[in-house]
């Protein structure tokens, strides 16, 4: 069974960056659709950036949501087997759990963001933004 870590969390200054890791053993990533999410305190979990599978590929498409569009980068490194965010310009509404999590059945080049389309979650890294 498919298993996600998620690593690069921390505590950072508003502006600060930070880039995480999402990783897996055993199974290729290549062959998953991977969105990050989070889930700030007392809401609701949502989107930040997903990746479509690559099979092995450089070529893949991503889709980001809402405050991530600009800031964060969401890439993929097959030889690696890991998929990172990288987010820059940190604030602090930004302060969350982030999840990474895979999607087994997606098509080549399609996204889905709802979280109910990934069926392996890893079990969250913890971002706080504050000065």
């Amino acid at each position: 069974q498919l298993q996600l870590v998620e690593s690069g969390g921390g505590l950072v200054q508003p502006g600060g960056s930070l880039r995480l890791a999402c990783a897996a053993s055993g199974v290729t990533l290549d062959t998953y659709a991977i969105g990050w999410f989070r889930q700030a305190s007392g809401k609701e979990r949502e989107p930040i950036a997903c990746v479509s599978r690559s099979d092995g590929k450089t070529d893949y498409r991503t889709n980001y949501r809402g405050s991530a569009k600009g800031r964060f980068t969401i890439s993929r490194d097959n030889a690696k087997n890991t998929v990172y965010l990288q987010m820059n310009s940190l604030k602090p509404e930004d302060t969350a759990v982030y999840y990474c999590a895979a999607d087994a059945y997606s098509g080549q080049g399609s996204i889905s963001t709802a979280p109910d389309e990934y069926e392996y979650w890893g079990q969250g890294t913890q971002v706080v933004v504050s000065s």
